[in-house]
């Protein structure tokens, strides 16, 4: 016997449908949506509402749309205290893995200090479906800030609950086919990263810090909680390391050089490698054109800690 919907194998998205059939006039159609925003979806059941309601002997339609949990890789990047170029680094991070070739999403859950929209040179206002947000697209990536829902220079003067509950609005956010999320959380080890940890697991964490003994005290009670909670650390960057003068070239280290490597080896995590201490890195990330997505060392820098990154989940993995 013929198929009455045979019509509907024409539509552009035809594969997508997992089954079909016409009973007394009533068509209905399950359909799979996997990796499609929510407009995305809509506009994918309107296709096939459309052509179904166009066939002969169909008086009504029904549509149930269906998707397979999509696994996103979440890696967590976090510090012990603040003023370490932690946001910097996330978002580099991210663009590097973008660069790559990964469908990357950036939250920026610093719920305190905001800096992804500056970062990533953009102002632009995140849409919501049904109370979920739609993230904003900037170099190649997707990302949501708390900066973007706030007005400038205004305090979030908000408690653990409000605080975490915002997280999970960003996390949750509609990431389409995102295989990574960054997440650049606040510094310290106190409810956002408890509540991170606890709802979404993250695969694994970054752990940036400056050379000197005050940053990596601090490094190392982040490396703490993480290993507490059953967080793989994929390992410690050691940032603002070295700065080399533009005006006669010699190289200084005015936070010291080697603690971040020197902790990891008796931590037993992994170094993932140096970042300098850059006024080209410093400029860029000011005029919201971060430096991974350039061609000099600069980018080669966040370029061969992406790889690391991935070597480390990798091998977490196993």
């Amino acid at each position: 016997m013929a198929d009455p919907l045979a019509e509907l194998d024409t539509l552009p998205d035809a594969g997508r449908i997992r089954s079909r059939r016409l009973n007394d006039g009533v068509a209905t159609l399950i359909v799979d949506a996997t990796g499609l925003a929510d407009a995305d979806r809509k506009v994918l059941e309107a296709e096939f509402h459309h052509a179904a309601s166009g066939i002969a002997g169909v008086e009504e339609v029904r549509i149930a749309l269906t998707a397979s949990q999509q696994h996103r890789t979440l890696i967590a990047v976090g510090s012990g205290k603040g003023g370490v170029g932690k946001s910097t680094v996330a978002a580099n991070l991210a663009v590097a893995l973008a660069k790559s070739g990964k469908k990357v999403g950036l939250v920026d859950a610093d719920v305190y200090g905001p800096s992804q929209p500056t970062l990533l040179g953009t102002d632009a206002k995140p849409t919501a479906d049904n109370d979920r947000l739609n993230p904003v697209e900037a170099h190649g990536l997707k990302f949501l800030s708390l900066g973007q829902l706030v007005s400038p220079g205004h305090a979030l003067a908000w408690r653990g609950p409000m605080a975490t509950g915002a997280l999970a609005k960003l996390v949750e956010a509609d990431w389409g086919d995102a295989e990574v999320l960054v997440v650049d959380l606040p510094p310290g080890t106190g409810d956002v990263q408890l509540s991170l940890i606890q709802k979404s697991r993250p695969d694994g964490a970054v752990i940036v810090s400056t050379p000197q003994d005050l940053s990596l005290i601090d490094a190392t009670r982040a490396i703490d909680l993480f290993r507490k909670m059953d967080v793989p650390v994929l390992g410690i960057i050691e940032n603002m390391a070295g700065y080399i003068c533009p005006h006669c070239g010699e190289g200084s280290d005015p936070f010291g050089s080697g603690g971040a490597e020197a902790a990891a080896a008796q931590i037993g995590v992994p170094f993932l490698g140096r970042l300098p201490l850059s006024a080209a890195i410093r400029s860029a990330s000011d005029a919201g054109n971060p430096p991974a997505l350039g061609d000099g060392p600069e980018a080669k820098a966040f370029t061969d800690l992406a790889a690391r990154v991935i070597d480390a989940l990798e091998t977490v993995g196993r």
